[in-house]
């Protein structure tokens, strides 16, 4: 193959990675486009934030409003807030996969790769199945800390326990780039 088309494939595969780690938030994806536009406009979202940051504020102990104020930091990309809400979340209750796997992207957002990795691990120490907090895990390793090892390791686990869900092909063309799909037997 000419080295202009395994550079397109792999520009592509890790456009795909970034798309799919944004978009597969599982409810956390920011509001559809239509017509070159957000479906919500930016002046509704903030105060949604506003409201949000009332009911902290008047009840700090309420869990379920933390972790809606960090939701809506995170989908308008304010990563040191939605950070300080996760984790006034987390302080609530540690143990949370979601919550953790979220505060991971914002600390990989804010190029603290090492805590994204501890929240990543956590959250796939919490829950073996987690397979969002793999899929990130593997990016992290892949594309921060470039080390095509451990991503391997860590995204044939994803496969693992999600074979056939969303992502799991563009983590095979990973493993594939990354010269894994030779030696390894990739779920399907």
């Amino acid at each position: 193959m000419k080295k202009e088309t395994l550079f397109f494939i792999a520009v592509a595969l890790i456009v795909g990675v970034l798309v799919g780690v944004l978009v597969s938030k599982g409810g956390h994806a920011p509001a559809p486009v239509q017509g070159g536009a957000l479906a919500v406009p930016a002046s509704n979202v903030q105060q949604n934030i506003q409201m949000i940051e009332k009911m902290v504020a008047a009840d700090p102990g309420n869990r379920a409003a933390w972790v809606q104020l960090g939701h809506a930091y995170f989908d308008s990309r304010q990563a040191v807030k939605a950070v300080e809400a996760y984790n006034k979340a987390l302080e609530l209750d540690p143990n949370d996969p979601d919550v953790l796997t979220d505060q991971g992207v914002m600390f990989r957002d804010l190029g603290w790769f090492d805590r994204a990795e501890e929240n990543f691990i956590k959250a796939n120490e919490l829950n073996p199945a987690h397979a969002q907090s793999l899929y990130n895990l593997g990016v992290v390793y892949r594309y921060d800390m470039n080390d095509a090892n451990r991503a391997r390791e860590v995204w044939t686990r994803y496969l693992q326990v999600n074979p056939s869900g969303p992502g799991s092909d563009n983590i095979r063309h990973e493993l594939e780039f990354l010269g894994g799909a030779s030696t390894l037997e990739l779920p399907r």
